[in-house]
């Protein structure tokens, strides 16, 4: 029946309904044409003419008759000894031309990079890309052979592998920090569909288009860059303290009846009494007064009545840090100060009744808190 079929059918044509078919072989009993049957080549295919595993003919868009005068190669091999309206025997693949968009990349395993910033660290990326045949008779030749239906998922993991490699020496050769690496996603993703398309061309494929959706870091990595930028919203000493009160009054809160109440309650007070602080002191800039320390809050005191009037009022220090005043401190509070590196013998200070800012270790008051700080390193010869 495929034969007395055969025998009906004088017009030779395809049309894909699969979406991801890059080469079909069209089906004919004993591969057997006649002369003077239609072929029908639709934008976006190339026929391919193969007789006893040799490329005798290739097709672009049209429609032909199948004539001595349009296989001039096919002619020259037959050479038709048996006339010029005889059948004759060739396959036909059909290649279809158009882009195939549908093809995703990733990285199984994360990439290695020293980053100028960070060091070493390891990157996974993600993204999507397309591939063209440019060259039919070279595909046929190089990757699909005498498949029948040559599909696409055929050649991703090739693809994907090469991708892979490429994208390891285009990060690593770039020179970009891992933080500006979303800024040139788009160049560097036009930088690889360029290099893969010069590496593919043999087997006649292109690929057009190319693009990073995702680089992203490790976990442990992403935790660090947030509490980096933690910190810079905090900005200085005060500020941060602050903040660390707010989500200790926090936690607290999410914790009724325990201990928490007492320490989010403690918490509080010191919060507002840094804040009355604070205000105190931007009234009297803003009155041109200078750099004042203002009174303490008012103590919450039990029912049994006010506590003992202390014996001395403690002195306020301030402290010029990276060209900002911080403060004010009490004299207890600057050997933390002193941990933290916030405090050197070299920073300037000043207290109510100092004529102006000095060095810390020129202030005698403050020579037992800087007994652990070490004197700068002498001069080498």
């Amino acid at each position: 029946m495929d034969r007395i079929r055969g025998e009906f059918i004088d017009i030779i044509e395809w049309t894909d309904d699969s979406r991801d078919t890059i080469v079909w072989r069209f089906p004919r009993y004993e591969n057997e044409i006649k002369m003077g049957a239609r072929l029908v080549v639709r934008e976006s295919q190339t026929a391919v003419f193969v007789n006893e595993g040799r490329i005798a003919d290739v097709f672009v868009p049209g429609t032909y008759v199948l004539e001595t005068q349009n296989l001039p190669l096919l002619s020259t091999l037959k050479g038709w000894k048996y006339g010029f309206h005889s059948p004759f025997k060739a396959e036909v693949y059909f290649v279809n031309t158009r882009q195939f968009t549908d093809l995703k990349w990733g990285t199984q395993n994360p990439i290695m990079l020293r980053d100028p910033e960070f060091g070493m660290v390891r990157l996974r990326a993600f993204g999507g890309f397309a591939v063209q045949i440019t060259d039919p008779a070279g595909l046929l030749r190089e990757l699909a052979g005498t498949d029948p239906r040559f599909r696409t998922e055929e050649v991703r993991e090739h693809l994907r592998q090469m991708i892979v490699a490429r994208l390891a020496n285009a990060l690593a050769t770039a020179n970009i920090p891992v933080l500006d690496l979303a800024t040139q996603q788009d160049a560097l993703g036009a930088r690889l569909a360029g290099i893969l398309t010069h590496e593919l061309t043999p087997v006649g494929v292109s690929v057009p288009t190319f693009f990073i959706e995702n680089i992203s870091l490790p976990p442990e990595v992403e935790a660090a860059v947030d509490a980096r930028t933690r910190m810079a919203i905090a900005g200085d000493l005060d500020q941060y303290t602050r903040f660390q009160a707010a989500n200790a009054i926090g936690e607290a809160a999410r914790n009724p009846g325990g201990a928490g109440e007492g320490i989010g309650l403690g918490m509080g007070m010191a919060l507002g009494q840094q804040l009355g602080q604070q205000l105190g002191r931007q009234m009297a800039a803003g009155l041109g007064h200078g750099p004042q320390p203002a009174p303490a809050a008012a103590p919450a005191f039990p029912a049994g009545g006010p506590p003992p009037l202390p014996s001395q009022q403690q002195a306020q220090w301030y402290v010029a840090v990276d060209g900002r005043q911080q403060g004010p401190y009490e004299l207890a509070a600057l050997p933390g100060l002193v941990g933290t590196g916030a405090l050197t013998r070299a920073t300037l200070v000043w207290r109510t009744g100092m004529p102006d800012w000095l060095p810390a270790e020129q202030v005698p008051e403050l020579t037992q808190v800087l007994a652990t700080v070490p004197p700068p390193l002498p001069p080498q010869a």
